[in-house]
């Protein structure tokens, strides 16, 4: 076989009748094994020996074993008709070597997620502090007024923990990997039977085509052109050659890449490298994602600069309180000598306890927890209202990056329903039988073209597509052909497919007067040059000189510019010479031709694709055609879909055939590639050599394709996307996103969702850091002057949890909207944190800290209460303000704030269920929360004082920031 990464040859040495999967073979290839059973009932191996044949790949161990012949008789399999198949052989089969399931590792319930959340090392000191607080308070007061304290941190670190740990379980769950089953292809009892993967055991015969992932470890026993990819085991891309003599191993979890084999299975489940990787775990795991790094970066700096203000702070406090500055809650200061032990110990307690309580505020955690809440909701809605599924989170998040979307034609753009719509023999137009003559001689070769690839025979290697359906449904309707007249009277020989070309070639014999025939069946322009003659209605055979040759072509493109699609079949019979010459030259012949007719089906447009196609344009993402069809076609779909725009010249370098793209210099293509909109005719690795050209460019890419062949560019984009619900299993393994639907429109859907993601994500980091910023300045403050934070142990946590872990979950759920796709794409070495929100953020923190430390230090005058009811109104003020702040928070940009609030139904029960608490903690749970009854005009002033939020957070959107990054961003230089 050729190199050629996509065709693949198949030779039947024996003619044989093709009446389906069941084949009657002559009793005389009968074979009668007989075996000297050892205890497990098979002989000269056991489980562990067959099991480390393959993955060892150790050829000296199968040689000493008898091969594959020999370990075929060990385990009573007859290489061609399988095993006996019957109950209790799998049954003593499975009892024997296992079943062919994997034990999957158990997942974390939520008590381990429980232990997980407490392991936070602040959280623990706080755990320490308030057992001591107890036990002092208990001591000092008596357990009915001691308790207090440290009780309030106890029952508040545990709300913390119990919240943080249900967040974490659910967005782990959403995210956890799903092992799916999967058919194959057995023979059993001579016959080929679909079981499920979780049925093979050892023994069975698969049958292997490309597209299958192999199902257990196994021996190569016979195939044709065999590559695997087994990336999935060793990490690498390269694909592997399979063969009979120097590498026979197949492993388990492997994809099948070319070419078609049958296998015998000699380990499964437990005993094969994938079960042990899959049982283990390892295939589950996961690096963080690169936003996800940058985050983690934030955090550790932030988390820095926090615990330098918070080791400060304890100072200052520290310091305060053992020179007399600061009264303790009794309103007694610290004297020397004077002072009971005791009361020092409480009033440093209370010190350490509120600089750790700080803590859990100036150290940002629930960043990474917000993705995480983040892509767990997105991909969970995208399955359940878009049909996508997304298997790589880090490709996903790259979707708000992506400059460039490189599609395939049919199936993406157009829909894979096809109807023929007009017919020529020779150059004549057929309609129907009954209105145009036709010699029964080409019908009858035309039927034979039409019907073949239709066989079980063919359909072992080959997927039957709707162009073969559609033109199959159109000759039994419009020329009363029978459905199955080739496969009763035809035996297939060889066959050779080629997928960049779009061609099928057949070799088969005529069982009843033992012609032999090939037949091609392809795109029209590529069947074309090989045919040296064409028949017409009548039957006569007229040779295809210069002239002819042009009228064809330019019915071709005159059919593509109606955006027909045409195939041709292509007809020559073979003498008993030739064909004795082409079983040594393995090849179908594909010279010398004699066209029998052309079809142009009708490609229609999926609904939406233009519309998507322009929403694409207007984001700054370019859309790029690359395609193996026939260039007319693609133009006037590319039109038609909006990539070109009308009245294109094809000279200005917009559009180029596979070829040309291919013979330029590096140079040459980095320059056109980027103007180039339709790539037509381009094989495979053309269509890999764009992507990676693009990706050299800078560009980010999103590849979009049915095809299995393109699955190597699919790999190399940055976003590799396969569509259809029959994707094969290579396909999606080289995909991050698989879409079931197959429509361009649902691409442009996804990408909306990435860009929604990394807006949500910037949303809750703004709102994260305003918290962050306005909490550290006040408690700074406010300690300097008065040597007491303004806020207890318990509001803080409080204050970490509603602020932080609920209002990610608030953000989480903020779905796409059109203003998403007016914007450029955003460029990797783009800051998270733009010179916008940094405005907002300072703006926020400013207003927060101005009103709670004018309460600290003037509510007591101002509203003529005393200190404890001072506290309650600077507490109930900060939270409100975060609660008004997260409407803020939802637009970056845009001034109106309320714009689609109601369509988020988890934002606004978040928003009351948040308001509702905090007015029980107020209100009801004084001695939990350290707080004091509010009136009606104190909430008021509270509510009034938050709102403010609102005009003022519009007020400072109107002041202009630079498009240059601020100094603000050192924070952001860790962008791995």
């Amino acid at each position: 076989m050729a190199s050629s990464s996509a065709a693949f040859f198949y030779r039947n040495s024996e003619p044989r009748t093709v009446t389906g999967f069941h084949h009657t073979h002559d009793e005389s290839h009968s074979i009668v094994i007989e075996l000297h059973r050892s205890g497990s009932g098979f002989s000269a191996a056991d489980g562990s020996d067959l099991s480390s044949i393959v993955r060892e790949k150790d050829l000296t161990l199968l040689g000493t074993l008898g091969g594959v012949e020999g370990i075929a008789d060990a385990l009573k399999t007859h290489l061609r008709d399988g095993i006996g198949g019957d109950f209790q052989d799998i049954s003593r089969r499975k009892e024997s070597f296992g079943s062919n399931s994997v034990v999957k590792p158990p997942t974390k319930n939520f008590l381990r997620f429980v232990w997980e959340a407490s392991q936070d090392v602040i959280l623990l000191v706080l755990l320490v502090c308030a057992a001591l607080s107890l036990g002092l308070g208990i001591k000092v007061d008596g357990l009915k007024e001691g308790w207090d304290d440290g009780g309030s941190i106890f029952l508040a670190v545990f709300v913390v923990i119990s919240v943080r740990s249900t967040a974490n379980f659910w967005q782990k769950g959403k995210l956890e990997k799903v092992f799916e089953d999967f058919p194959v292809v057995v023979i059993r009892s001579r016959r080929r039977w679909q079981v499920s993967a979780f049925d093979i055991v050892v023994g069975d015969v698969v049958c292997l085509k490309m597209g299958d992932q192999v199902p257990a470890d196994g021996l190569f026993v016979e195939g044709y052109s065999l590559r695997v990819d087994e990336s999935s085991m060793t990490g690498e891309r390269n694909l592997v050659h399979i063969n009979r003599d120097q590498n026979p191993f197949l492993l388990s979890g492997t994809k099948v890449a070319e070419g078609y084999a049958k296998m015998l299975v000699i380990s499964v489940g437990l005993n094969t490298e994938w079960g042990l990787r899959m049982s283990s775990g390892s295939v589950d795991s996961r690096e963080d994602t690169p936003l996800e790094k940058r985050l983690n970066w934030l955090a550790t700096v932030l988390g820095l600069i926090g615990l330098g203000s918070v080791v400060m702070l304890l100072l200052i406090l520290v310091v305060r309180y053992f020179t007399g500055h600061t009264k303790n809650d009794d309103g007694i200061k610290f004297i020397a000598g004077k002072t009971k032990q005791v009361d020092a110990v409480k009033g440093v307690m209370g010190i350490y306890i509120a600089a750790a309580s700080i803590s859990v505020v100036a150290i940002p955690k629930e960043l990474l927890l917000a993705v995480g809440c983040f892509l767990a909701y997105s991909t969970k809605t995208m399955k359940s209202d878009h049909q996508t599924m997304v298997r790589n989170l880090p490709a996903f998040e790259a979707m708000s990056l992506v400059t460039t979307v490189c599609t395939e034609l049919t199936g993406v753009l157009t829909s894979n329903e096809m109807k023929v719509t007009k017919c020529f023999i020779g150059q004549e137009w057929i309609e129907a039988r009954g209105r145009s003559p036709i010699a029964r001689n080409v019908l009858d070769l035309l039927f034979q073209g039409i019907s073949l690839t239709k066989t079980s025979t063919v359909q072992q290697f080959l997927t039957v597509t709707t162009t073969d359906d559609a033109i199959h449904s159109w000759a039994v309707l419009n020329l009363n052909m029978e459905m199955n007249i080739n496969s009763r009277e035809f035996s297939v020989l060889d066959l050779e497919a080629s997928c960049p070309e779009n061609k099928i070639g057949l070799l088969v014999k005529n069982q009843s007067d033992e012609t032999i025939h090939a037949h091609w069946k392809g795109d029209a322009e590529i069947i074309l040059p090989s045919c040296s003659h064409y028949q017409d209605a009548t039957g006569n055979i007229i040779a295809l000189d210069d002239q002819e040759r042009e009228r064809f072509h330019q019915m071709i493109d005159d059919m593509a510019a109606n955006s027909l699609q045409s195939v041709a079949f292509a007809h020559k019979q073979i003498s008993q010479d030739e064909y004795d010459n082409e079983v040594t030259n393995c090849d179908v012949p594909n010279t010398g031709l004699v066209l029998l007719g052309i079809f142009g089906l009708k490609l229609l447009c999926n609904p939406g694709v233009k519309e998507a196609v322009e929403i694409c344009q207007q984001a700054g993402i370019s859309v790029k055609l690359i395609t193996g069809g026939n260039a007319s076609l693609a133009k006037a779909i590319s039109m038609e879909c909006g990539i070109l725009p009308p009245n294109e010249d094809v000279n200005s370098g917009s559009m180029v055939k596979g070829v040309e793209f291919r013979n330029y210099t590096g140079k040459e293509r980095s320059i056109k590639v980027e103007c180039i909109s339709v790539m037509s005719r381009s094989s495979n690795p053309d269509k890999l050599l764009a992507v990676k050209c693009l990706k050299e460019n800078g560009h980010v890419i999103a590849a979009i394709s049915n095809s299995l062949n393109d699955a190597p560019s699919l790999h190399e984009a940055n976003v590799g996307i396969s569509v259809g619900s029959h994707a094969t299993i290579v396909l999606k393994e080289s995909s991050d996103i698989v879409i079931l639907d197959n429509n361009f429109a649902s691409v442009a859907q996804v990408l909306r969702w990435g860009r929604c993601v990394y807006n949500n994500i910037q949303k809750h980091t703004q709102f994260n850091l305003t918290v962050y910023a306005s909490a550290l300045a006040i408690n700074i403050v406010a300690a300097i002057s008065v040597g007491k934070i303004p806020l207890t142990p318990a509001q803080l946590l409080w204050v970490d949890l509603t602020m932080n872990t609920l209002a990610a979950l608030a953000l989480a759920a903020e779905e796409p909207n059109a203003e998403l796709m007016k914007k450029q794409p955003v460029s990797r070495s783009d800051p998270l944190i733009t010179n916008i929100m940094w405005r907002n953020i300072l703006g926020q923190a400013s207003y927060q800290m101005t009103v709670v430390l004018a309460l600290k230090f003037k509510g007591k005058s101002i509203f003529g209460v005393h200190d404890k009811t001072v506290d309650t109104l600077v507490f109930n003020t900060f939270v409100l303000c975060q609660v008004f702040n997260l409407f803020n928070a939802r637009k970056i940009e845009e001034k109106n704030v309320f714009k689609g609030i109601l369509k988020n139904k988890l934002f606004i029960g978040i928003t009351c269920m948040t308001v509702i608490i905090q007015a029980i903690l107020v209100e009801f749970l004084n001695k939990f929360a350290h707080t004091e009854k509010l009136n009606w005009e104190q909430w008021a002033a509270c509510i009034v004082i938050a709102a403010v939020s609102w005009p003022f957070g519009c007020l400072i959107k109107f002041i202009p920031v630079p498009d240059s990054d601020t100094s603000f961003n050192f924070l952001m230089t860790n962008r791995s």
